[in-house]
């Protein structure tokens, strides 16, 4: 959906940048961080962040949208970078990033999500998959028989089972059998 908003000058782009850097850093961290925090951080006051984010909820959305995006948008990088399985993994690695940035942003997420502000990310982590198992498919690195919110679910399993977890080791361990799974051999056959 467009934004019907006019485009913002040099300055204040600059300064809507710095916010949404500041809270997905601060998010990211962990942390819960107020939102005179996050005008610190970004070099700015809490009038320019109430001027670009009017609630809190508008700012944790702007964050989600912005990553939900960049995540998305890196699937044709990254196969036109790697094979489409090598594509996927390292996708499967952003994604996680992803997921660990909305972690401290979770209570407000969920409550937006909940109340329908904002839609949850599955069709386009959808489309995302699809993407590198169709092209995975086609040059016979990625079974041509598995679809797409089956590996989408398997991916928010791990991270749920993972949630709270700083073991980035075994978030990878487990990303790297999904891939396994989704790899044409002997171990597939009757599945």
């Amino acid at each position: 959906m467009a934004d019907p908003s006019p485009p913002l000058r040099a300055d204040a782009r600059r300064n809507r940048d710095a916010l949404l850097h500041a809270a997905t850093a601060g998010f990211a961290a962990g942390d819960d961080p107020t939102l005179e925090k996050i005008a610190r951080d970004a070099g700015v006051g809490i009038g320019t962040l109430y001027r670009h984010f009017p609630t809190r909820e508008a700012l944790v959305e702007a964050v989600y949208r912005t990553e939900l995006t960049a995540v998305c948008a890196s699937v044709d990088g990254l196969l036109a970078a790697h094979e489409p399985a090598v594509a996927l993994r390292a996708w499967m690695d952003r994604y996680a990033e992803f997921v660990t940035t909305k972690r401290g942003m979770a209570d407000t997420f969920r409550a937006m999500v909940a109340d329908g502000t904002v839609a949850a990310p599955r069709e386009s982590i959808g489309d995302a998959v699809g993407t590198f198992l169709t092209a995975g498919a086609t040059d016979g690195s990625l079974r041509g028989d598995v679809e797409a919110d089956d590996v989408v679910t398997m991916l928010v399993g791990i991270f749920v089972a993972t949630q709270g977890s700083d073991d980035r080791a075994r978030v990878g361990r487990l990303l790297d059998l999904v891939l396994g799974g989704l790899r044409p051999g002997e171990h597939s056959r009757g599945l």
